[in-house]
């Protein structure tokens, strides 16, 4: 089911067929341009882009654009919006190439479909980083064939025409058509060739940079009639919840369903196939419930009697694997960084000062838990669901139904949030096994409850840090251990060790300017699905060695941000790769994205700048400064607490600044950084997923909280850095929350000299 706004042409909203639709513009005599996303590699392949993770590189054209008669541009997006803005900004980005006028342009969601529009997993903090080139490319090219198409018809030169504005203007003689006019003539021409393509000078950008476009779906969202995945409803769809096994690893033994189906409404009782672990996004498995609708189905799924096998995960206990951890954190592990001889400057240091840090198990708890419709029949399967990877979906339909390539599609409906959560796409699988085995639309409809008890966990992690400082106090040694389990485990036989991409991200990549650093991993089983999260190991690793930092310069009586520059050393290009086991750049070539320790300090002092670093603070007031490179963004934070005289601590204000290179929209990136310390802030106080006897203990907001309104922080402050065409796009939607927990404990030790090192804190501290 589609909604579709027709008083604003910019928030037309489809999901249709693909092949309908090229079909249909084909026949009106419209212009279709097709963009190539070429292999990345150094900074010349930043000048035509790619996305090269994980499934590879682009190399087939992907249809994005369409003019018809009446001079309407359609340009499709291939990434899921969950509120990042990429369904706005990536077009936007095509239309300001193109020249056209923003309010005569409409936004068509793509459906599934890797082959026509390469990557399109919307996680990993990519869609623009990867896509803003060819997307420029793609305008660009349209540009350029309006505007040959205008020349051929007056006689002149392509020199002497310009796409202005909707419409192609020949200079001399002040004569113009149209886009709507030239489109059929314009798609009467070869797609010119990239060498004829001419990008415009960032300074003509009409849209780009401006932050002046509104999201697309901004009246559908505001006024309630945006389609979301419980919106969808088919002709005589049938609704489903299920009962999923309450322990990693077991499955149905035995079930006794009488009860359920004397309630009126439900229909039937029948079991959901599961696979054995590791399992990929596969579904868990279970009991499910069919029913006229979901209320009643859930009252069935409560009168159920399930019998489960028993697994060898019904050990697993929160506290216990927490010490279990620490005691690992206290042995050497795998290096997987070894710079100079950690060894010897722990043996000569005139002081050695330690730390440990543990940051839980966190669910993603977005504000929609999962849903979706599919309707499997005569051999073809369709699905409608809120999925961060509609490619990644419809890849894995395919191979859990057995069908052909051709035979499936994914439709995208808006995410109600997601972080990471919906790039899984088990849900969708649910729906369409029980929809092929029912011959009717079904809907599975998780609760708040499955979601945050069957979730793919962030791990639970143990950071250790050891610094050796000589006898003038400097930093002469840098020992980090990170001990958890590793998201691997989903995909592979548990490896139990953290992997390049984990260790990667804050441990490894540690951009300070000392002489000996040996960065190890220590074994963890993993006993829960394990995924990622906003941030993802930037989390832990980003925690343990900010608040390592200003306990150090607590110990030296050092301001921390002066500390913290003084160990991040002079403007210079970090390689780790020397020392590093498979060092893992985000999927990017390190030549492109190099660790550039000037622009970690550049957002230090600007964040510290502007949020008046070193000023005066009520009693009970104290600040914290945490920064990271994060998703190959640069992002430093300061966070402001406040702590009553019954420790109740409060965030009056937090500043944020971020260095992302070239950047399209920032109002998308101040509105990203305001959620992230959302989030921060959720991750810091409340956030923990515990286990006992291998079930989650936590189910609904009650026991999981979330930050509310009256908690938030009062004012977010995003200070964006003002870079250049020649700096690389990098990542704004999961960069912001590493540096959060870290800035806003390290507040609380200057409010009220209380050190935390273990998440989360709480409402109030014990003063």
């Amino acid at each position: 089911m589609t909604h579709i706004d027709k008083s604003d042409p910019a928030s037309v909203v489809e999901n249709v067929s693909r092949r309908a639709w090229l079909k249909g513009v084909v026949a009106s005599g419209s212009l279709i341009v097709a963009a190539s996303a070429l292999p990345r590699g150094a900074m010349a392949a930043w000048k035509t882009g790619a996305d090269a993770m994980p499934h590879g590189t682009v190399s087939d054209p992907h249809v994005f654009v369409a003019i018809d008669k009446d001079g309407i541009v359609t340009i499709v997006a291939h990434r899921s919006e969950m509120g990042t803005g990429s369904k706005t900004s990536l077009p936007m980005v095509v239309a300001d190439e193109m020249s056209a006028d923003w309010s005569r342009c409409r936004v068509v969601q793509a459906p599934g479909d890797e082959v026509k529009y390469g990557n399109q997993d919307t996680d990993g903090s990519r869609s623009l980083r990867h896509f803003v080139q060819p997307m420029r490319q793609c305008g660009a090219a349209a540009r350029l064939m309006l505007e040959m198409a205008a020349a051929k018809r007056l006689g002149v030169d392509v020199s002497e025409v310009e796409a202005i504005n909707h419409e192609v203007v020949h200079r001399h003689s002040g004569r113009s058509f149209g886009f709507g006019e030239l489109a059929a003539d314009a798609a009467a021409l070869p797609t010119p060739a990239p060498d004829q393509i001419r990008l415009k000078d960032p300074n003509s950008f009409r849209y780009i940079g401006t932050g002046s476009v509104p999201i697309v779906d901004l009246f559908g969202i505001t006024t309630g009639t945006a389609t979301y995945g419980a919106d969808v409803r088919l002709p005589g769809m049938k609704y489903a919840v299920i009962l999923r096994p309450p322990v990693l690893g077991s499955k149905v033994k035995s079930v006794d369903g009488s009860a359920a189906m004397k309630i009126r409404g439900v229909e039937k009782v029948m079991e959901v196939k599961g696979w054995d672990w590791p399992a990929k996004f596969q579904p868990l498995g279970g009991v499910a419930v069919i029913a006229r609708n979901t209320g009643i189905a859930i009252k069935g799924r409560d009168a159920l009697k399930v019998v489960w096998t028993e697994s060898p995960h019904a050990v697993y206990d929160s506290d216990t694997f927490r010490e279990e951890m620490l005691a690992t954190s206290r042995k050497p592990g795998k290096t997987v960084r070894n710079e100079g001889d950690i060894d010897a400057a722990m043996k000569s240091a005139a002081r050695v000062v330690s730390a440990e840090y543990y940051v839980p198990q966190f669910a993603h708890a977005p504000m929609e838990p999962p849903v979706a419709t599919a309707w499997v029949h005569d051999g073809m399967a369709e699905v409608w669901a809120p999925v961060q990877s509609p490619g990644g979906t419809h890849d894995d339909l395919c191979k859990t139904l057995g069908l052909a390539y051709d035979k499936v599609k994914v439709n995208v409906t808006l995410l109600g949030g997601a972080f990471g959560r919906k790039s899984k796409c088990d849900f969708a699988l649910e729906a369409a096994l029980l929809s092929q085995a029912l011959n009717a639309p079904v809907r599975v409809q998780w609760t708040r409850e499955d979601d945050i008890q069957h979730d793919f966990y962030h791990a639970p992690a143990v950071e250790r840090i050891e610094a050796a400082l000589d006898g003038s106090n400097k930093v002469i040694g840098w020992r980090h251990r990170n001990v958890a389990p590793t998201l691997f485990s989903t995909f592979m036989p548990d490896p139990k060790y953290q992997q390049p991409l984990e260790y990667s991200m804050g441990q490894v990549d540690l951009p300070f300017e000392i002489a000996n650093i040996r960065c190890e991993v220590g074994e963890a089983a993993a006993h829960s699905r394990i995924g990622w999260f906003r941030s993802v190991r930037n989390v832990p690793n980003t925690f343990a060695t900010q608040c390592f930092v200003a306990e150090l310069a607590h110990e030296l009586g050092r301001d921390p941000k002066e500390m913290l520059l003084e160990l991040i050393g002079a403007p210079r290009i970090v390689d780790p790769r020397k020392t590093t086991v498979d060092l893992w750049n985000y999927g990017d070539p390190f030549e492109t994205y190099p660790i550039d320790t000037g622009r970690v300090r550049g957002v230090v002092e600007l964040v510290a700048e502007k949020a008046g670093w070193g000023r005066n603070l009520p009693a009970g007031h104290g600040m914290g400064i945490a920064v990271q490179r994060c998703f190959l963004s640069y992002v430093a934070t300061v966070v402001e607490v406040a702590v009553d005289d019954k420790g109740k601590i409060s965030v009056p204000r937090v500043d944020t600044a971020i260095d992302c290179g070239f950047f399209v929209n920032p109002e998308r990136i101040v509105s990203q950084i305001e959620g992230a310390a959302i989030m921060g802030l959720t991750v810091a106080k409340h956030s923990a997923v515990t286990f006992k006897n291998g079930v989650a203990q936590q189910g609904n907001f009650n026991d999981y909280p979330v930050v509310r309104i009256d908690e938030a922080p009062r004012v977010t402050n995003v200070h964006i850095v003002q870079n250049g065409w020649d700096v690389p796009s990098s990542g704004v939607g999961e960069p912001a929350t590493a540096p959060f927990a870290p800035a806003f404990c390290n507040a609380i030790f200057a409010a009220t000299q209380k050190r935390i090192r273990s998440l989360p804190v709480g409402d109030q501290i014990s003063l």
